[in-house]
């Protein structure tokens, strides 16, 4: 792969209460090769989180910013800023993701190898440990029913391949050219949060689009920093956005039963869910 040196990519950060990690992954963001434009979407936070990205505004005229009056959920969001920039290629990158100068110029990189696909990073938290969501597989409700196997959709990384094709990355990062995310309407607005970056890459797939991973470019995600306030709001939105994605996706191949019994798996788990998100809070 070569990295072209014209800056040429939109990042698109969607900020919520985001004031513990915004400021570095702005500067961040500011520093990295091959950015263009940075476009933060505030979801109505409640802390200095815009103070800070307005400061940022006022030193860098390639940063502009959307305050939204409420919050419209994540995949909102991410098609505001996305609708408001120009460049060619955009990243997503959440407000907790800590990018290297040269990580998103390898990632568009790696997007052009693949002929225009979608790619994610090896994502790993602030002490190494790599995260799941990084490399998934496609969620099968129906076979979870039958295996528990089933509920886990991480893929191990593949050390042989630097461009590791997947069914799905994490949206906490991604890169994609503009064609390909326009095509696809962009993220769908019916997701609140989580599960939207399980159906743009489904979607991209179907549209004859790769998805990969690249496996060499590691990037620390300290995740829930925004979430953590709100475990319950969280969690519903978790969840309804699995059942959205079973709905759209699988249950048409489903009889009743079934779609009754994955309904009754998908809720049956919000209360301890929940407990648990308290619990780690």
């Amino acid at each position: 792969m070569t990295l072209a040196s014209h800056a040429d990519i939109a990042v698109i950060v969607v900020a919520y209460n985001s004031e513990a990690t915004i400021e570095p992954c702005l500067q961040r963001l500011r520093a990295a090769e091959g950015v263009a434009e940075v476009r933060v979407v505030d979801n109505n936070s409640s802390d200095s989180t815009l103070d800070i990205v307005q400061r940022h505004a006022l030193a860098d005229p390639r940063l502009r910013f959307i305050a939204n009056p409420d919050n419209p959920g994540f995949a909102v969001a991410c098609n505001q800023g996305a609708a408001t920039s120009h460049a060619p290629w955009l990243a997503f990158v959440n407000p907790d993701c800590f990018v290297e100068a040269d990580t998103l110029a390898h990632l568009r990189a790696a997007a052009s190898a693949v002929g225009g696909g979608l790619v994610g990073a090896a994502l790993c938290d602030e002490d190494g440990v790599w995260d799941a969501a990084a490399r998934r597989r496609d969620p099968q409700f129906a076979a979870m029913l039958r295996s528990s196997r089933a509920r886990n959709l991480s893929l191990p990384r593949d050390a042989a391949q630097a461009l590791q094709p997947v069914d799905a990355v994490s949206g906490a990062l991604m890169v994609l050219p503009r064609v390909v995310f326009e095509r696809m309407d962009g993220f769908d607005a019916g997701y609140r949060l989580h599960a939207e970056d399980l159906d743009l890459c489904r979607r991209v797939r179907a549209a004859g689009a790769q998805v990969v991973c690249a496996n060499a470019v590691r990037v620390v995600h300290v995740r829930g920093v925004s979430s953590r306030a709100r475990p319950v709001f969280v969690e519903w939105h978790k969840h309804r956005g699995l059942w959205r994605y079973f709905c759209k996706f699988e249950a048409g191949q489903c009889g009743m039963v079934t779609r009754m019994a994955v309904f009754a798996m998908i809720w049956g788990r919000f209360p301890f869910a929940v407990l648990r998100a308290a619990l780690h809070r």
